[in-house]
Order: C-alpha cells, then sequence, then structure tokens
C-alpha cells in the first residue's frame, strides 16, 4: 500500500539524491584508474544480475524476476548492466583497436560477454531490455570501426534467435498483436495504450496546465512509471511535447558533438554509449506511449518512477560530464 499522496514524490526524491552524489562521485573519478577494475566490475555485474533468482533476495513483479531486495526497497541489476557493458566494449575496442577486427583476440571477447548478459536478462523475463543491450553492442561496433562482414555473421545467428525469444512467451505475442491491431482486447491488453493516447489528444495545442484539470491520465494504471510522458502531454499539450524533443535532441547534439571531438577513443566510445544510452530510451519510451511501438516497459530517463533508472541515468551523466572535463582539459 502506498504511505499517502506524496509516496511516489518521497520515493523519486530519495533515488534523486543518492544518484546526485553517485554523478558527482562519476564527475571527480578518474576514468583510467576506474578501468584497472573492470574486471571485477564485470563479475560483480554479472553476480548483481542473477541476485533476483535467489530466494528471499529476488522479487518477482508482474512475472519478471527483474529485482531484488535493498533492504526495503528494489534494485534492478539491468539498469547498471547497460552502462557496465558500454564501459567494457569501449575499453576492449580502445586496448585491442590495431586488431579490432581478430576474431580470437577481440570480436569473439566482446560477443560472449554481451551475449551473457542478454541471455541472463532474458531469463529474468525482460526482453526489452536485452533488446536495448544488444542494440547497444550492435552501434558501439560500428562506432568502434568493426568489419561489416561482422554485422552479417551476428545478424545471421540474433536476429532468428531474438524472434524466438518473442514467440516463448505468451505475453509478448500479445504485445506484438496488440501493436498491429489497436482494437484487439480493449479493455484489456491494449488498454493502457488506448488511455495514453487518449490523454494525449486531451491536451491539445496549449496543454491543461500542470496539475489541473487532468482527467484522462487517471485512466492510465501505473502512469507515474513508464507512461508518464502521457501525463506531460495531457499537462503541457503539443508546445510542451516540442519542448521535451527539443531538450532531448540539443542532449544528443552535446553528447554525440563530444563523442566525436573527444581525441581519447575510450572516452569517445564511453561517450557514445552513455548519452545513447538516454537517448533510445527516450525514444522508445514515448514511441510506447503514443502508440508507435508495441509495449516494452522501458522506463522514460529523468521522468519515470523508478529508482534505479534515475540513479544510472545521472550516473551516465556524471562520466558524460568527466568525458567533457577531460576534453576541454586536453584542449
Amino acid at each position: 500500500a502506498h504511505s499517502g499522496a506524496t509516496h511516489f514524490l518521497k520515493q523519486q526524491l530519495i533515488s534523486v539524491c543518492v544518484g546526485l552524489i553517485c554523478m558527482t562521485v562519476m564527475i571527480c573519478i578518474n576514468l583510467d584508474w576506474f578501468r584497472q577494475f573492470l574486471p571485477w566490475i564485470l563479475l560483480g555485474t554479472i553476480i548483481m544480475n542473477l541476485l533476483p533468482f535467489m530466494p528471499k533476495i529476488g522479487a518477482e513483479i508482474n512475472g519478471g524476476r527483474r529485482w531484488f531486495y535493498v533492504f526495503s526497497f528494489t534494485f534492478q541489476p539491468s539498469e547498471v548492466a547497460k552502462l557496465v557493458i558500454v564501459f567494457f566494449l569501449a575499453n576492449l575496442f580502445d586496448k585491442k583497436k590495431d586488431r579490432i577486427n581478430d576474431a580470437a583476440t577481440c570480436i569473439s571477447q566482446a560477443l560472449v560477454i554481451l551475449f551473457v548478459f542478454i541471455l541472463i536478462i532474458i531469463k529474468q523475463n525482460d526482453y526489452a531490455t536485452s533488446m536495448i543491450i544488444l542494440g547497444l553492442g550492435v552501434l558501439i561496433f560500428f562506432i568502434a570501426g568493426v568489419s561489416f562482414k561482422w554485422f552479417g555473421v551476428f545478424l545471421v545467428f540474433s536476429v532468428p534467435v531474438a524472434i524466438m525469444f518473442i514467440f516463448l512467451k505468451t505475453y509478448r505475442v500479445e504485445r506484438l498483436i496488440a501493436f498491429l491491431k489497436p482494437e484487439f482486447d480493449i479493455q484489456g491488453i491494449n488498454y493502457q495504450v488506448n488511455a495514453s493516447k487518449l490523454a494525449i489528444s486531451a491536451g491539445g495545442f496549449w496543454g491543461q496546465g500542470m496539475g489541473t484539470g487532468l482527467e484522462k491520465i487517471k485512466s492510465i494504471p501505473e502512469v507515474h512509471a513508464d507512461f508518464v510522458f502521457a501525463g506531460w502531454a495531457e499537462a503541457m499539450g503539443f508546445i510542451g511535447v516540442i519542448g521535451y524533443f527539443a531538450l532531448l535532441g540539443y542532449f544528443a547534439y552535446k553528447v554525440y558533438k563530444l563523442a566525436i571531438t573527444c581525441d581519447d577513443f575510450f572516452r569517445s566510445l564511453l561517450a557514445f554509449g552513455c548519452g545513447t544510452i538516454i537517448v533510445i530510451q527516450s525514444l522508445i519510451n514515448c514511441g510506447v506511449v503514443c502508440g508507435a511501438l508495441p509495449s516494452t516497459g522501458i522506463p522514460l530517463p529523468f521522468f519515470s518512477h523508478g529508482g534505479t533508472s534515475m540513479l544510472m541515468t545521472l550516473v551516465n551523466c556524471g562520466i558524460i560530464i568527466n568525458i567533457s572535463k577531460y576534453e576541454n582539459a586536453s584542449e
């Protein structure tokens, strides 16, 4: 049960405070020093992602084993896995940039670690996050300069497996059908998306005003979580939506400019990966909320209620600022 009207606000404020502390640490830390501990960080993250399967430690919510308990809070380790994968690939490709297409010393290592995380997270019943990690891996491979021949091999093996995993769970098939047929099961699986579309439409051009007259969002289950963008759209209207995407576009421009101009290969890949985690999740979430993508359960960075998501979003920002400081110092 929720402890009053300010329950989610209090939880989110705690998450923001912890996140800001962690962000400050990541701004100040020497990333080259941090790299020394990467094997231990990698091992720790794998163990952390196995904890949701442990009795009395793991938490099963809505059919997914994606969390474990930390005192009275739940923690979602797959959020950490996204960043650690980026860190691992940036480090590997930097150290082996003179033999980046070598199958034995570089590509095989990258693929093994990537697929270990993907399989564990699929086992947690978090298909969307596993596909985000797969997409991140493909993008970093491309940016790092991996030969196109490896992409062909990669696609031949990964695409059929990804499709197969969709059909292994009934609810994934239902979500796909619901996306392809919006009129299907309007009171069931399509209810949340249809309610979200109504809320967005109700916002009109100028919106109904923050905190006032927000009637449509009351019909959206868990609107504070993955569908918070519908609340923003109803409150702030088309102008608010344009404002949000302008901010997201500016964020992406600054991050990718930093990644392109940074003369350190490791930091360049790391900046690209950290920024892409935030940008790709934002676009996927907004696509789901407006019905342009199948329902995924991916939170909206900076906005969705969720302690782990907020914490890791701010940690990503701390690393980006750290790289920006390095680049400015080198200039």
